[in-house]
């Protein structure tokens, strides 16, 4: 597992160490002195932080992990800079009729499918420097003996009722089936390869007992109507409590706004009973008698994983789960899974009675997509994190090309071409050509950091933010106030959830460190004929490369390792009351400059969009000259606008989708066009290809009719 601390490098041989040792300067907990189990401490800030458990039956391309697991790592480590008390949880979610369908197909067990695709989660996740305190799974007797405790609880304090549904049972297989056990016709589209809970075609949520000429999934045999008793949940009853805790949690944990929104538009709708009861075999049993063929709803069980997997890691799990005085809890996740932690989940713990650590902050993400599409592992479009590694650059690059990009308040797209110039013009030429200047002109004072009688040191406190009145004085000063002014908006940030703007503002103190160097006139003659101001240099920007390295950590751990090696000192914590400070000190000795990062061939862009672009090029035709491919478009569309029905609707509908499907197109084709623009160009073409469709629909209607 990759460590969630960083790391301490070994002194290095002749290399003396001066740093300002303070409680307030150091990082408390790194990987040389971490607890054997983290438990919540009296007194202090404990941070409880878990990303939405990813399904175990995939392997998890590059919007899954931004969207939940790496932006939980991100804040945990952050928390940890702050030297705050943190755990971070998370796991496969194992359980219900999407892990039976796999290990069907697979023709394996339901346990071999969960272990294989277990491991599989952990070493991408493991690659990508995720550093979870612990990741477990569902599948664990913890996880059976927590759900059912809740489930009891509920049902004992009136919260459930039994209710009888008609359901599809197959005889021969001798089972009541599952939504996605179930194939047939769309009732809404007449697709003959519809599921049994949606529709491929037109999207539309089914239930299975909708589809027209059903066939059992695993035998095809032709189901029929039984009825089966459910337990619902009253989740209608707990309503007023959970939204009344919801609303005013939203406002002080500081929740995204989508998450707010989608929660606030549940209560809008009122709550209504659901059923927490399955007819499958693969999930925590329904603890009650005549229930014995029955599991609990995997989304009813899963968010209970979060407890149960920290109870694997500590038998004393209570005292982060059952002590809200004393735990914040962080939740990060998709948009998707919005309702289920912020109503469901609470009302769960809410209905037991029990006082429990509830949500505090809810961080959620929109959907990164991948060139101007959607990830697809069937057609190989996409990266999927088993295979990015096969680039051949650090995950450091790909962490932060990811929270660069990350999809906070609206969808954000992935692009070979953005990813390059993001290395080259802001890692390499930013963060790195700062660091490797500085580290690199140490050759010239021996690699020991020089007195400087003209700054305070960090013993002495904070550096002042005004001047003496002399050009260096206030040179100085106005970056000391710069710095600090830069860390206080970084730390508001990061505080509200806001990571991408959080990653820009830590670019934005790099930015300012090469500033300084541009303004004080860093180089040779500085060296041999101002020494003082070159001194005093020197003692600021290698201070701020170790401020640096705190706000490098939680996004880029590897590099926050390579920076501290460079310096030869330990890791920092973000400076107290963001105010800056010379707290490495004279007579401290730094290491050899390395670059943390490597440029990348722009051409690269090209040659890896097509490595992942997908199987769709294979056996295809030789291309068509530019005078034949018109021809042969101008040719379709002229059939295809012949075949509609010539009525004026839809002659009108038909023009405006090509309008808009050229306006699409100027977009895609033109430079810079910002991914919010084409978003909506896209959407308004969409809307209208609806639109023409269903004008077509009513038109061959008419027709038929007037036919018969």
């Amino acid at each position: 597992m990759a460590t969630p601390f960083p790391s301490e490098p070994p002194a290095l041989d002749g290399h003396e160490r001066h740093y300002h040792e303070s409680p307030d300067v150091l990082m408390k907990v790194t990987r040389q002195n971490h607890p054997d189990k983290i438990l919540p401490r009296d007194g202090e800030s404990n941070v409880l932080v878990t990303s939405a458990l990813p399904y175990v039956n995939n392997v998890p391309h590059l919007g899954n992990i931004i969207g939940s697991t790496l932006s939980a790592d991100v804040y945990a480590r952050y928390s940890r800079s702050q030297n705050r008390n943190t755990l971070y949880i998370c796991g496969t979610d194992e359980y219900g009729t999407a892990t039976e369908t796999k290990a069907l197909e697979d023709k394996v067990s339901p346990q071999a499918l969960c272990d294989k695709y277990h491991a599989l989660h952990a070493q991408v996740y493991e690659w990508f420097q995720i550093g979870f305190d612990h990741f477990g799974r569902t599948t664990t007797p913890r996880q059976t003996e927590i759900a059912q405790d809740i489930f009891l609880k509920l049902h004992k304090n009136g919260y459930f009722e039994e209710k009888t549904m008609r359901q599809l049972y197959c005889e021969t297989c001798s089972r009541f089936l599952a939504d996605r056990y179930v194939e047939g016709t769309c009732p809404k589209c007449g697709y003959d390869d519809a599921r049994g809970d949606q529709c491929d075609k037109c999207g539309q949520l089914l239930d299975a007992i909708e589809l027209q000429n059903p066939k059992c999934k695993m035998c095809q045999g032709t189901p029929v109507e039984r009825e089966s008793k459910h337990m619902f949940l009253r989740i209608d009853a707990l309503q007023p409590q959970t939204e009344a805790w919801a609303m005013e949690q939203a406002k002080v944990g500081r929740w995204s706004p989508n998450g707010t929104f989608i929660t606030e538009s549940w209560f809008k709708e009122g709550l209504r009973p659901f059923s927490v009861s399955r007819d499958l075999k693969w999930g925590v049993p329904v603890p009650l008698p005549g229930y014995e063929d029955k599991v609990l709803y995997v989304w009813f069980d899963a968010p209970i994983g979060y407890p149960s997997i920290t109870a694997n890691y500590t038998d004393e799990w209570e005292r982060w789960w059952k002590n809200p005085s004393q735990v914040q809890l962080y939740q990060f996740m998709g948009k998707d899974n919005v309702r289920f932690h912020t109503v469901i989940f609470p009302s769960c713990l809410i209905g037991t009675g029990d006082s429990w650590t509830k949500l505090h902050h809810l961080n959620t993400a929109e959907y990164l997509q991948y060139e101007g599409g959607k990830f697809s592992k069937s057609r190989n479009i996409g990266v999927f994190g088993d295979r990015a590694k096969d680039i051949g650059l650090s995950p450091s690059v790909w962490r932060y090309y990811l929270l660069a990009t990350r999809p906070e308040s609206s969808d954000s797209q992935f692009v070979w071409h953005d990813f390059v110039t993001r290395n080259n013009s802001e890692l390499l030429k930013n963060l790195g050509n700062f660091v490797n200047r500085i580290m690199t002109f140490m050759k010239k004072y021996e690699a020991r950091l020089p007195e400087s009688p003209m700054l305070r040191l960090g013993t002495d406190g904070p550096l002042p933010t005004t001047g003496d009145g002399t050009p260096f004085g206030e040179l100085v000063a106005k970056f000391v106030a710069d710095v600090n002014q830069i860390l206080a908006k970084y730390v508001d940030f990061m505080e509200g959830g806001k990571e991408r703007v959080g990653l820009s503002t830590m670019m934005e103190l790099s930015a300012r460190g090469n500033l300084l160097l541009s303004d004080a006139g860093l180089d040779n003659t500085l060296f041999s004929e101002r020494r003082a101001e070159c001194d005093a240099v020197i003692l600021l920007a290698t201070n701020l490369i170790w401020v640096l390295s705190a706000l490098v950590y939680p996004f880029m751990p590897l590099t926050a390792d390579q920076m501290l090696a460079q310096l030869n000192a330990p890791p920092r914590a973000l400076p107290k009351d963001n105010a800056f400070a010379i707290d490495l000190l004279p007579g401290h000795m730094v290491g050899k400059a390395a670059h943390l990062f490597k440029p990348i061939d722009e051409k690269q862009a090209a040659v890896w969009k097509a490595q992942f672009g997908g199987d769709s090029t294979k056996d295809e035709k030789p291309a068509m000259s530019k005078k034949a491919a018109a021809k042969a478009r101008k040719a379709a569309e002229k059939a295809k606008a012949e075949a509609l029905p010539q009525t004026p609707e839809v002659l009108d509908l038909d023009a405006k989708v090509k309008a808009q499907g050229e306006t699409v197109r100027t977009l895609k084709g033109a430079a810079g066009t910002p991914p919010e623009t084409l978003d909506v160009a896209v959407a308004q073409l969409l809307a209208l290809k609806k639109e023409l469709q269903a004008a077509v629909d009513a038109a061959l209607a008419r027709q038929a009719e007037q036919a018969l």
